[in-house]
């Protein structure tokens, strides 16, 4: 008895240790990709290029992901939900900062995110993988509702002081892809048309800067691009009659 529960006990530990030793090797083929797709853009992607800078056989990398558009697909998830939690935790953390204060923290992390995470920003807003096929619902469902929902609740925090800036707005619901709406809808039920709109104007204000930063369009120009994106989204909530502090 005791040599059986001694062999379970040994078996326990061995299936321990081969998860963390799987858990490992596909944190480093995902990291792998991620720095080819940096160096070579996102077509250096591939299953046998990974095992090559790896050094494993093409056969052995498919034991954990069958094809290539299976990797993307976890890459995407995986970024999708970094950015996700970060933007969240930014939001809630300023809770007590008023409408002000919470979108220039979510902002803030949205860029802080994009510049540690470049990669990946690439990866999910800029340079599709050539011949990527996501799967039905998408890649990273959840965390592309949580995004969209958390860009939705900075229009929502907006609009209390922004709504009649919108009275002649021609946005309906059929304006918007159904995609879209089921994402938002149900958080904000009580928002017109005008503030989903809104949303999109915003995130497009964010993210035009971002982008230029990420891609490095913004090197030339200015020393201070934190100082420029701060401003844009000071200005931009005061374009919105949104007071600096309530």
């Amino acid at each position: 008895m005791a040599g059986t529960a001694s062999r379970s006990a040994s078996k326990a530990g061995n299936m321990g240790r081969r998860e963390r030793l799987r858990a490992e090797t596909t944190a480093e083929i995902k990291d792998v990709a991620l720095e080819l797709m940096a160096a070579s853009g996102p077509d250096a992607i591939t299953l046998r290029a990974i095992a090559r800078e790896m050094g494993m056989t093409a056969n052995a990398i498919y034991g954990y992901f069958a094809t290539r558009d299976d990797l993307v697909t976890a890459l995407v998830n995986d970024v999708y939900t970094q950015l996700a939690d970060s933007v969240d935790a930014a939001w809630e953390s300023a809770s007590a900062e008023g409408p002000a204060g919470r979108i220039q923290s979510w902002a803030d992390a949205f860029r802080s995110w994009a510049l540690a995470n470049p990669e990946g920003f690439r990866l999910v807003y800029g340079d599709p993988v050539p011949g990527y096929r996501a799967p039905e619902g998408g890649a990273a469902p959840e965390a592309a509702r949580r995004v969209c929902t958390g860009l939705t609740a900075l229009a929502a925090a907006a609009w209390p002081h922004a709504e009649h800036l919108y009275e002649d707005s021609e946005f309906d619901w059929s304006d918007f892809d159904p995609g879209l709406l089921d994402k938002v809808r149900p958080d904000f039920p009580d928002l017109p048309p005008a503030a989903v709109a809104l949303a999109l104007r915003l995130w497009g204000r964010l993210h035009g800067l971002v982008s230029l930063e990420v891609y490095g369009h913004l090197r030339s120009q200015t020393n201070s691009p934190g100082k420029l994106f701060r401003e844009e989204v000071s200005q931009l909530v005061g374009s919105l009659g949104i007071p600096r502090r309530s």
